[in-house]
């Protein structure tokens, strides 16, 4: 997946006045517009640095917010908020002005960087719903440890980095009066083949296929959770912990959601200029690609809310960080919810829960006739 829009194919992209040598950009916008994306930018950049920064705060600051669960939180804050500081704003200026000025250093790090970054986020979702799909299907089966969670962290690092080097290895800059282009060249690269293959590879690796093992789980959980009715005669306490296992499967879901809208134009767009090189030539092109790049790129702003307005830690936490604002008041109840650990488990099945309530039944059922034998 190409990050940027490939300058060299845009041939006509500048043109020289007749009469002489100056050179006009065909897409040079109004100051205007150029101010309109620049605002529309800069808001995904703001918001998704604090908001994940904060979110890696409250996790890690607070121990009742060490679960697995979030230590995969954790990642995909750390990966979004990474995505945005070193990709959101460089990409947008050279989209702009369709000129590099980074050096090759850095257009080697900016073809390489949003795959691994893009990558440990899906994943890390992933990884998300397998440990609820074992949490709620499977609950007496043992859950990933600290140490474990921390190594497939790990892996899924590493095997991005390993999925993304061939363009990182392959990427240059070129020198095409009057600009500078950063690009891949693919080796022996004629009708962009191996340019379609490995981006067709990555978006299979990157998108469908994470996407296609969260639809089957969160379709388990969410037909285990809601698809049936809550038994009347389990306790309130059994009630609690379904409630509390649907809300966080509920944002997770709202979370993978948001992601997939985001991305799914920014891919149908490399595959069309893969299929098609002509759509770089075609005059509306920086404003579609404009756009579809900001959508994807806002994905990593969502998170952050999502979870302030879904879970009421998370917003117990967002009133703790920014509790210096004169608008926001924490109460007893906020601090109360971040640093008193439960004092139940969440992983117990309903067979486990209503078999050691027949249990306590039986045995004042014996007590009772033993009881009234007696007084017979």
């Amino acid at each position: 997946m190409d990050t940027t829009l490939n300058p060299l194919l845009v041939t006509s992209i500048f043109y020289e006045d007749e009469g002489n040598d100056t050179t006009r950009n065909l897409f040079e916008q109004p100051h205007w517009q150029v101010a309109l994306w620049a605002i529309a930018y800069s808001l995904i950049v703001f918001v998704s640095v604090i908001g994940n920064v904060t979110v890696i705060w409250i996790i890690l600051a607070h121990k009742r917010m060490r679960t697995v669960t979030n230590y995969f939180i954790v990642n995909l804050a750390f990966s979004d908020a990474s995505m945005a500081t070193f990709n959101t704003a460089f990409n947008f200026v050279y989209a702009l002005h369709n000129d590099w000025y980074f050096g090759l250093g850095y257009c080697k790090f900016h073809t390489f960087f949003p795959i691994t970054a893009m990558f440990s986020s899906i994943y890390s979702m992933a990884a998300i719903a397998v440990d609820r799909y074992m949490a709620i299907i499977h609950p007496l089966k043992p859950r990933l440890s600290s140490t474990t969670t921390k190594i497939v962290i790990a892996v899924i690092w590493a095997v991005a980095c390993s999925l993304a080097f061939p363009q990182c290895f392959f990427a240059s800059t070129r020198f095409y009066p009057p600009r500078t282009v950063c690009m891949v060249e693919w080796p022996d690269e004629e009708e962009g083949v191996h340019q379609l293959i490995y981006q067709t590879a990555v978006i299979i690796l990157i998108y469908l296929l994470p996407l296609l093992v969260m639809l089957v789980t969160y379709s388990l959980v969410g037909y285990r959770l809601w698809g049936s009715e809550i038994p009347g005669e389990a306790s309130d306490h059994y009630q609690n912990q379904i409630q509390a296992k649907r809300k966080v499967v509920k944002m997770m879901i709202v979370v993978v959601v948001t992601f997939a809208i985001c991305w799914l134009p920014y891919h149908i767009y490399f595959i069309l200029s893969s299929i098609s090189m002509d759509i770089y030539n075609q005059h509306f092109i920086q404003q579609v690609y404009l756009a579809i790049f900001w959508l994807a790129m806002s994905s990593t702003m969502y998170n952050p809310i999502i979870y302030c307005c879904l879970n009421q830690r998370f917003r117990s936490g967002f009133r703790q960080a920014f509790r210096w604002c004169p608008f926001i008041k924490v109460s007893e109840e906020d601090n109360l919810e971040l640093q008193h650990m439960r004092t139940f488990r969440t992983t117990r099945s309903y067979r486990t829960e209503t078999t050691s309530t027949m249990v306590r039944n039986h045995c004042h059922e014996q007590r009772d006739t033993i009881a009234k034998l007696m007084k017979d």
